[in-house]
């Protein structure tokens, strides 16, 4: 989770053979599955995103075929993944020193 806004513009153009500026929502999720950074275009210049979850995961959809590299989700699926309902709990207890 620390790419910024070129990089991650740059996945988005090679791997996922898509514009950055098309107004889509490009979604990235960190290896523990409790951060999220979201790449888009408003009209006047790229925003980016960023979340992290205080307790939990984000319950994210499965790809259908082994050599998918994205999903499409619906705007309902979206925001629901977003606001983080139906979370999985973390595999291990965090401790707060």
């Amino acid at each position: 989770m620390r790419m910024g806004f070129e990089r991650l513009r740059g996945l988005v153009r090679g791997m996922m053979q898509m514009e950055p500026r098309s107004r889509a929502l490009f979604v990235f999720v960190g290896k523990s599955g409790h951060s999220m950074k979201i790449l888009t275009w408003d009209g006047t210049g790229v925003l980016l995103i960023s979340k992290r979850l205080d307790i939990g995961r984000f319950d994210l959809p499965v790809a259908t075929s082994f050599d998918q590299q994205h999903v499409v989700v619906s705007d309902a699926l979206f925001g629901a993944i977003f606001a983080g309902n139906g979370t999985r709990p973390n595999k291990r207890k965090r401790t707060v020193n």
